[in-house]
């Protein structure tokens, strides 16, 4: 991860990256983005505040994350 790049920063300072939703996101910005980084990592943010903050991850962070979303792991959140 470029060094400049950190968790917390301003999504804001992330240029050059193009920040991607899921289809299932309503039209009220109920939603996350996410965008792929230089060195590889995967920065979200909070779609109805793209100024601000956005999480830093790695790859395997996130397949984690998704392999557990789609195992049902998180639906109790949700109830």
């Amino acid at each position: 991860m470029d060094s400049k790049v950190h968790n917390g920063m301003s999504a804001a300072d992330l240029i050059d990256v193009t920040w991607r939703k899921s289809a299932h996101s309503d039209a009220i910005g109920n939603c996350v983005e996410l965008a792929v980084l230089g060195g590889g990592d995967i920065a979200m943010r909070n779609s109805r505040f793209p100024g601000g903050p956005a999480l830093v991850y790695t790859r395997a962070e996130i397949a984690a994350f998704v392999a557990g979303a789609r195992d049902g792991e998180f639906d109790d959140l949700l109830d």
